[in-house]
């Protein structure tokens, strides 16, 4: 990955248009982009092996699932609205969700309350890094914000282990 900077403030994001070159259709990584991917697998302290994603922009949740797999997440499942969000926790188990609090017309606070039900870590993805806004029980949830990188998503995935293994889930 190759950091540039835009001039927004000290923000660092990521050039991703070089994708094609690193992964071919079934997400096998090649040449140096493979041994690093595995080699963060092989060095990371990981307890999440599967994660779901929340995002209807498919671009943006593409680009979440290629990083948490960087980070050594191992299988990803993306569900681009709340019904589909909502089926996967109902037939499959997962360690973490990260959810984008604005789905177009909905919110994902709802959802957010059933994972907490569910026993399930989660936490927020938005463009805005204010939480004023958020429900005063959403508050605490860790918050990644948009446009993410790399280490970016491995503090936010640490955090969201961290919280799963002090509260049992």
């Amino acid at each position: 990955m190759r950091p540039s900077q835009h001039g927004w403030g000290n923000a660092v994001h990521s050039t991703r248009a070089d994708d094609w070159r690193r992964r071919d259709r079934c997400g096998k990584y090649y040449g140096a982009w493979r041994r690093q991917a595995h080699a963060c697998r092989g060095g990371a302290d990981m307890t999440v092996q599967r994660a779901l994603i929340l995002e209807d922009n498919l671009i943006i949740a593409m680009e979440a699932e290629e990083i948490l797999r960087l980070v050594g997440v191992e299988e990803v499942e993306i569900a681009s609205n709340l019904e589909q969000a909502v089926n996967a926790i109902h037939t499959d188990h997962y360690d973490f969700a990260m959810l984008d609090v604005n789905l177009g017309e909905s919110m994902s606070f709802g959802f957010a309350r059933l994972l907490v039900e569910r026993g399930i870590a989660f936490g927020f993805v938005s463009g805005y890094s204010d939480t004023l806004d958020f429900p005063a029980d959403l508050r605490h949830v860790p918050l990644l914000n948009k446009p993410f990188d790399e280490a970016a998503m491995r503090v936010f995935v640490d955090k969201l282990s961290s919280a799963s293994r002090s509260s049992g889930m």
